[in-house]
């Protein structure tokens, strides 16, 4: 669903990326770790198609972000980890105009919204302009608007910032939906329990260098995942 091969992105002499490859296959609910500064939102941004990279190539269900950016970005959806939505709107204002972008037809935008909406306790505030919205309101229109266009690919990037317990707790549960579904995520967290007991693959990056990856029982082995990142932290120090 997204495969990442010799991805290099370079700010001046620095490498934010080095020679990164990673395949995220159908089904699977993918984390990726590292430190702040480690790589993973520039990797974020270049598979979403915001910025461009040096090196390598990025494909999303076998199509080409730099051949065919359009078409890869309506296979997706992306959350970044601080939303960045048109506050002068109001909740529903926005979400239909998500709906307006992907096409989707009112019926079924209807349906998505109501759902979504009151699973997130958000229904009683999508009259209200967004620039109301606390964080963590603004995170969750931001998902609910990832979702409505029932994407193949989620690429997202600390999604659980500012989310209640509650709303984790239905995250995690469309997440793993869209996966059953034959959909892929892609996620970045620092919030290391969550990807053990969520992710059926795991990446770790350190400097923009991919240093361990596989399933989530081949990266923690018999260990906890918070001390086999500390581990290979200090041992890649």
């Amino acid at each position: 669903m997204l495969e990442i091969k010799n991805l290099t992105k370079c700010y001046g002499d620095k490498k934010a990326v080095d020679d990164l490859s990673l395949t995220i296959n159908a089904g699977e609910i993918y984390g990726f770790i590292g430190h702040n500064g480690a790589g993973k939102t520039t990797t974020i941004k270049a598979c979403t198609g915001l910025i461009g990279f040096d090196k390598g190539e990025i494909r999303v269900d076998g199509i080409s972000i730099v051949a065919d950016p359009i078409a890869c970005k309506q296979k997706m959806a992306y959350i970044p980890d601080n939303p960045d939505l048109y506050e002068y709107m109001t909740g529903n204002q926005f979400l239909n105009f998500v709906a307006d972008i992907f096409g989707i037809d009112e019926q079924t935008r209807k349906e998505k919204i109501t759902k979504y909406a009151k699973d997130f306790e958000l229904d009683g505030a999508l009259g209200n302009i967004i620039s109301s919205y606390s964080h963590g309101m603004k995170q969750k229109l931001a998902i609910i608007s990832a979702w409505i266009h029932s994407p193949k690919l989620v690429i997202m990037d600390e999604p659980f910032v500012g989310l209640d317990p509650k709303a984790s707790h239905i995250l995690k549960g469309m997440m793993r939906e869209l996966c059953a579904n034959g959909g892929a995520i892609f996620f970045s967290t620092h919030v290391l329990e969550v990807a053990e007991k969520l992710c059926d693959k795991i990446a770790i990056i350190k400097g923009g260098k991919l240093i361990k990856s596989g399933t989530t029982a081949e990266v923690k082995g018999d260990e906890s995942l918070e001390s086999v990142f500390l581990e290979l932290e200090d041992h890649n120090a």
